[in-house]
């Protein structure tokens, strides 16, 4: 079964978060990732933020305006596919895959000054728990560090 994970964010913004996720996945772990966003301006919007996120680190992305799809080792999408054979896939903005099984890791992250956000992630760890699936679920400290609150 496939490792999911659900990120409460409460301190900093997806942005924030999701450019050190996927430099840990793909420079230090040398994996492959999708993220899915909510929409196309959301996509280009996290596109837009990995190239100055950080001056010290490059992180090799792209999206549907890049092209490239196979050989982007992080791609940036609103569509649920995999064109580039990742084993990590981040959710984001309430983004649902039906393709879960497909990967080594999932990372839900969503945005918990949103009830709506947080009432659906709720309610996909529901769905995920009843397909077996590991959950963790971890919520960012005052610090901005994470702690595990839950997994199922």
């Amino acid at each position: 079964m496939t490792e999911i994970r659900f990120y409460h964010l409460t301190r900093k913004t997806l942005e924030e978060v999701l450019s050190v996720m996927l430099e840990r996945t793909v420079v230090r772990d040398g994996r492959r990732a999708v993220v899915v966003a909510g929409s196309t301006e959301r996509v280009e919007d996290i596109n837009a933020h990995l190239w100055t996120y950080d001056d010290r680190v490059f992180l090799p992305h792209g999206s549907k305006s890049d092209g490239f799809q196979a050989r982007q080792p992080i791609w940036l999408t609103e569509s649920d596919e995999n064109p580039n054979e990742a084993k990590v896939l981040f959710l984001a903005d309430g983004a649902t895959s039906e393709q879960v099984e497909d990967f080594d890791l999932v990372c839900e992250l969503f945005d918990g000054r949103d009830e709506v956000a947080v009432t659906s992630a709720r309610s996909r760890w529901k769905s995920y728990k009843d397909s077996g699936h590991a959950l963790t679920y971890w919520q960012q400290t005052e610090r901005g560090g994470w702690e595990q609150k839950s997994e199922g």
